[in-house]
């Protein structure tokens, strides 16, 4: 009779809890990081933000004809890209901007990935096996995410449409994640 109550009990925690998990995971969302819905100028740049907010909050995501941009502030300068990695679509926006062989990149949260913030390289680290004494060194992938040219005007942040002539990896996941409202993802 013990066993039983034992593992009734056992099996009431783990229903609490996962009620717990999956109700925050609601609510979950990076406080330095806002979703706006964006607007066109006539010259067909989008409105992602304030400049003020975003140096605040470091990030703030937006839509460019559903989809998803993210734009970093990050030593002095301002940066966009897809809001999904090229590798498996993982939420840039909750990734920690790291300085990997002297670029700033944000490193994906789900199989960290770094893609560099000036050009969208994906980097890793190798080695070249013919070398005497082989030291791992980062390397570019080539371009892997797409990035956006961004524009400040009266204390607000443009971001110019994208040229879809050209192919990125990044597009795969920006399309598939078209419309899809970005506050409810979290880690994987």
């Amino acid at each position: 009779m013990l066993d039983f109550v034992i593992l009734t009990l056992h099996y009431f925690i783990c229903f609490l809890i996962s009620v717990v998990i999956w109700q925050g995971a609601k609510d979950v969302d990076l406080p330095t990081s806002s979703t706006r819905t964006a607007e066109t100028t006539p010259d067909g740049l989008v409105l992602i933000g304030k400049e003020d907010d975003i140096k605040r909050s470091g990030r703030m995501t937006g839509k460019i004809n559903g989809r998803g941009v993210v734009v970093f502030y990050h030593e002095g300068k301002f940066h966009a890209m897809d809001s999904r990695c090229y590798h498996e679509g993982g939420p840039l926006r909750l990734g920690e901007i790291e300085d990997i062989g002297g670029q700033a990149c944000i490193v994906c949260p789900w199989h960290k990935f770094k893609i560099t913030l000036e050009t969208g390289e994906g980097l890793y680290e190798g080695i070249n096996p013919l070398e005497p004494s082989p030291t791992p060194k980062w390397q570019s992938k080539g371009v892997k995410q797409r990035i956006y040219k961004v524009t400040i005007d009266n204390g607000n942040i443009y971001v110019s449409p994208p040229d879809l002539s050209l192919s990125f990896d990044s597009d795969y996941f920006a399309n598939k994640y078209k419309n899809h409202d970005d506050s409810l993802d979290t880690e994987k």
